[in-house]
């Protein structure tokens, strides 16, 4: 694997195990590093225990757990708030999409999605958030 200039550090949080493994592997390949959480809680205790300090969190839309998926992308946000956050759903309807939008979502990815796709979204989702952070300081 040649080493990636511009390796990217990635949470996913997924709670399915294989969908994780098969992001985390893609995005290797990429050269980019990946933090993997099965849960909110784990993916809250790796932003705040130092394990992770992500340009990008993937972050799948149902969580088999008890957080409801938008206190959690606004948890995740007020906890990294320099992370770009990229949506993984098979849910996807145009709320959902207006709701972590406003949250801060740079890009949905709709399941089933071709894993190809899934370093492009990264990288996309870190470039807009550059951008973004460059014109909030500006007008700030």
């Amino acid at each position: 694997m040649l080493k990636n200039p511009t390796a990217l550090l990635v949470l996913v949080v997924d709670d399915e195990a294989l969908m994780r493994w098969a992001i985390a592997a893609t995005l290797a390949e990429c050269g980019h590093r990946v933090v993997e959480a099965a849960d909110s809680a784990a993916a809250i205790r790796a932003l705040t225990d130092g394990t992770a300090a992500p340009d990008v969190m993937l972050v799948d839309c149902r969580l088999s757990s008890d957080s409801d998926d938008l206190s959690l992308i606004a948890t995740l946000r007020r906890l990294s708030p320099k992370s770009a956050v990229v949506l993984m759903t098979a849910f996807g309807t145009r709320e959902v999409v207006e709701d972590v939008q406003a949250l801060g979502v740079c890009h949905v990815m709709h399941k089933p999605f071709d894993l190809r796709d899934i370093a492009c979204a990264v990288e996309h989702a870190q470039d807009r958030e550059r951008r973004t952070s460059r014109v909030r300081r500006s007008s700030g």
